[in-house]
């Protein structure tokens, strides 16, 4: 997509699997999401996922992907109050603790249950699964009650490094965060 073009569709916000929905004059087309580095698509009405590109450029490429669909008529839009997938679910119980997406192996479930224990260290509740230190993950500020993807790899500081104290755009300054949050005291 150049500068001079304007984009024809709008994304909403991330739902709890991290998935955004994809919409043109309020009709919803689809969703995208990130695995692995890669962004997928699925057409509004179906269940079948496209990898449509790497790295950076991917959340635009995938939306365009699904507006192509759409202008050859290969998807048919729905009322966006009609899609469940970008309703909020209500959180009951504890989250699982893996992604449905991440196998239930030895290494991953040791990964999972770092994360879970430096989520509660740094004030985060996951609102889903451990999907893997570089894959979006919705969790709710604890300090704000602000919701949203965040990935492990950015919250679990560096070389025994406490985290970044900017948690996200809104927050709570970085002194109320320090005083907050007991690993910044040590």
């Amino acid at each position: 997509m150049t500068n001079n073009e304007t984009r024809r569709y709008e994304l909403g916000d991330p739902n709890q699997e991290c998935h955004y929905p994809v919409r043109i004059n309020g009709l919803h087309l689809g969703r995208i999401y990130r695995w692995h580095g890669a962004w997928y698509a699925v057409p509004a009405g179906q269940n079948e996922e496209a990898r449509v590109a790497d790295g950076s450029a991917g959340k635009e490429l995938s939306a365009a992907y699904l507006v192509a669909m759409y202008d050859l008529r290969q998807i048919t839009p729905q009322n966006a109050e009609k899609d469940q997938e970008t309703m909020p679910r209500e959180l009951v119980g504890p989250v699982p603790l893996l992604h449905p997406r991440m196998p239930a192996t030895p290494r991953n479930t040791e990964a999972a249950r770092t994360a879970m224990d430096g989520l509660a260290e740094f004030l985060w509740t996951p609102l889903g699964g451990y999907p893997g230190a570089d894959n979006p993950w919705f969790l709710q500020c604890q300090l704000c009650d602000w919701q949203g993807p965040r990935y492990w790899s950015h919250l679990r500081g560096r070389n025994g490094n406490p985290p970044s104290t900017f948690r996200h755009p809104g927050c709570i300054d970085a002194e109320k965060v320090r005083a907050a949050i007991a690993v910044y005291g040590k």
